[in-house]
């Protein structure tokens, strides 16, 4: 999370009464990004209420790679699943892919949205030629690369080491999990624009950072 006290407290809630109703052993992983507004405290009143509400915080902003790289380091559980806090798919979704996940023996299975038209024309462009460029220089044919809905096993990441600060993080992921050996699914999901505060992905900065990272990773997988 970064600068999202808007969402933490309603983002938490939600993964709770999910993962309550799947009466399972979890942990909530909150990775608070340097955030500049009340994040971090809100996360931590949480945190105090809840022992399975676990904050982490960054002294300096690292982007989504290294958020979720901080995250992923630290997840203990078997199944891992990583959302954005503005919760762009219904929670409630995420009992169907576990027993997708199970019912075909993958090990990652990879949601996409079924319309991106909410999200505007800018970025469902955006978004459309970067998938199909991922398509074509890594052979990776994923719907939806950067969509914040992926379950997978966290025996994976001990089978590869993911480098991406930035948002090219999602790509790097699949790609090394496919190299890696793992079977990936895709599950559509119905999508929900952010409603509250400027969404960050479709930023010039972020988008030259993810051009940066694809070309050095694409360099460097020669």
């Amino acid at each position: 999370m970064y600068n999202e006290e808007d969402h933490v407290g309603r983002a938490v809630a939600a993964a709770r009464e999910v993962l309550d109703q799947l009466g399972s052993d979890y942990e909530i992983i909150v990775v608070d990004d340097a955030s500049t507004d009340a994040t971090a405290s809100l996360a931590d009143e949480l945190a105090r209420s809840d022992a399975r509400v676990r904050v982490l915080r960054h002294p300096v902003n690292r982007g989504l790679g290294g958020t979720l790289r901080t995250g992923y380091a630290t997840a203990t559980k078997e199944l891992v699943f990583y959302t954005d806090a503005d919760l762009p798919a219904d929670l409630n979704e995420l009992a169907r892919a576990i027993h997708l996940l199970e019912l075909q023996q993958a090990d990652v299975l990879a949601g996409y949205r079924f319309d991106r038209t909410g999200e505007g024309l800018r970025r469902s462009l955006l978004a459309r030629g970067y998938n199909a460029l991922i398509r074509i220089l890594f052979g990776l044919r994923i719907r939806d690369v950067n969509f914040a809905f992926k379950l997978f096993r966290r025996a994976l990441l001990e089978r590869m080491t993911l480098t991406s600060e930035g948002s090219f993080i999602d790509a790097e992921f699949l790609i090394r999990a496919g190299r890696a050996g793992a079977t990936i699914i895709q599950m559509g999901l119905d999508y929900f624009p952010r409603s509250r505060g400027p969404s960050k992905l479709s930023s010039a900065a972020v988008i030259r950072g993810i051009l940066r990272e694809l070309i050095r990773f694409r360099l460097g997988s020669q």
